[in-house]
């Protein structure tokens, strides 16, 4: 895979991406307060958010915008001040060569990004969760993650950074498209590795506990084609109270995983619907849609920089420190684009993404055709996460990859065509039909 020369600027960003946000931890998210008790025979009504729901939504529209800002900020002030030149000139002196000095400046960048990034981090990962009663995570856990976050953030960027300044050298009118070229590979490769060697770093991984469950799990899985697969725990209630599962990994790195907390806060039949919609990604290849996607919205991305950056290198290059995108002091100048570009196409992604959690809504509810536990483990979502179910234009456009959960409850309460006689569109990917609860 290495010896792919255009193994380029995706690598070094996915790094980058990880390195910055290595503090942060997943969305944390309160205990289960209730079974949803409703009449069997009628739609499940969509709740209303709680205040503290909407507190929480509004002040996280806030932090949101403060965190771009901040993201923006960031390059700007290690340009500004010259910082990230004198972080090359110390990479040189100690690595001399070409490629040491770039392996140390990515060590050096990761370190001094993630130490700027820290007091915001450390606050909407930590201190603002357990604020909203939605982290039972200890400081030590979180710092460990933290500083687990930052080392793999840091090596991945030390592996891969020199691939794309030496593409800006050697084809510097088509460095852009040979590294969204390269997108395709290098997410591959990250697809096949992490949950082998880096989702374990973070949290242990078991058999199921729960043999029953594990059973009828992977029977679902069969019918829905998706074969020698196996199933994981994960010990996540050490760290948040948040529920998930999803299906990753492919060959023989693929699993089925489910975290502990939502395994003790759905009940069966709410379970095997958000396993029948995990699978339907896998079945119906999203993740090589997203790969192919991003692969383009990276090339544009970098076709961007390529356009601005030696223009602004003109301007300000002498304070910068550099006079020439080759310079790897030159990474936060197309740190800085490449996220101004991609915060353009953001909402292209994000459609395409709801798009497709749709389609594994439908997928879920094809397979197992159980309206009532679909619509019911969406309220279930809605209270753990503190979700507003309708939100607002500007958050679903920006921010949201999946349906909002009022829309999600109303398509599970809808959507019925085994009792009309109507075609599923998914009934050719099943093994088995399925039998209705």
């Amino acid at each position: 895979m290495r010896k792919l020369v255009a193994l380029s600027l995706l690598a070094f960003g996915v790094a980058v991406l990880v390195s910055r946000v290595s503090a942060a931890q997943p969305l944390e998210t309160p205990p289960a307060q209730t079974d949803v008790q409703q009449d069997d025979r009628g739609p499940v009504p969509v709740p209303e958010p709680s205040e503290k729901a909407v507190r929480y939504y509004r002040s996280g529209n806030v932090l949101w915008a403060i965190g771009m800002l901040w993201g923006f900020a960031v390059p700007l002030i290690l340009l500004f001040t010259g910082f990230s030149a004198k972080m090359r000139d110390w990479s040189r002196k100690v690595g001399r060569k070409w490629f040491f000095t770039v392996v140390i400046y990515a060590i050096l960048f990761s370190v001094v990004t993630w130490v700027l990034d820290l007091p915001l981090a450390y606050y909407s990962g930590f201190v603002r969760q357990h604020a909203y009663d939605l982290s039972n995570q200890t400081a030590a856990k979180w710092w460990s993650d933290a500083a687990k976050g930052l080392m793999v953030g840091a090596v991945m960027l030390a592996l891969v950074l020199w691939v794309p300044f030496l593409l800006i050298r050697k084809s510097p009118r088509r460095w852009w498209l040979w590294s969204g070229i390269a997108a395709i590979p290098f997410i591959v490769l990250l697809l096949l590795v992490s949950p082998v060697w880096i989702d374990p770093l973070f949290n242990e991984f078991g058999a199921m506990k729960d043999k029953e469950l594990e059973q009828s799990i992977l029977s679902l899985a069969e019918r829905a084609g998706i074969e020698g697969g196996r199933v994981y725990e994960v010990e996540k209630s050490v760290d948040t109270k948040a529920v998930n599962a999803y299906v990753t990994g492919f060959s023989n790195t693929k699993r089925i995983v489910l975290w502990d907390t939502i395994i003790a806060k759905l009940n069966r039949d709410e379970l095997l619907f958000v396993m029948g919609h995990e699978m339907g990604h896998y079945v119906l290849k999203h993740v090589a849609q997203i790969i192919l996607l991003s692969s383009l919205m990276i090339i544009v991305g970098l076709y961007a920089v390529h356009r601005l950056a030696q223009a602004l290198i003109r301007r300000h290059g002498q304070r910068w420190g550099f006079t020439e995108l080759g310079d790897v002091a030159a990474l936060p100048l197309i740190v800085l684009l490449f996220g101004l570009a991609t915060f353009v196409l953001t909402p292209a992604l994000l459609m395409v993404t709801r798009h497709n959690e749709h389609e594994s809504d439908r997928f879920g509810l094809e397979i197992t055709r159980n309206n009532r536990a679909a619509a019911t483990a969406f309220i279930k979502l809605q209270e753990e996460n503190l979700a507003v179910p309708r939100p607002g234009l500007l958050f679903k456009i920006w921010r949201s990859g999946h349906p909002p959960i009022g829309e999600r409850i109303d398509f599970a309460n809808s959507y019925r065509p085994w009792e009309t006689g109507g075609d599923l569109k998914y009934a050719d990917r099943f093994r088995t039909p399925p039998v209705s609860p």
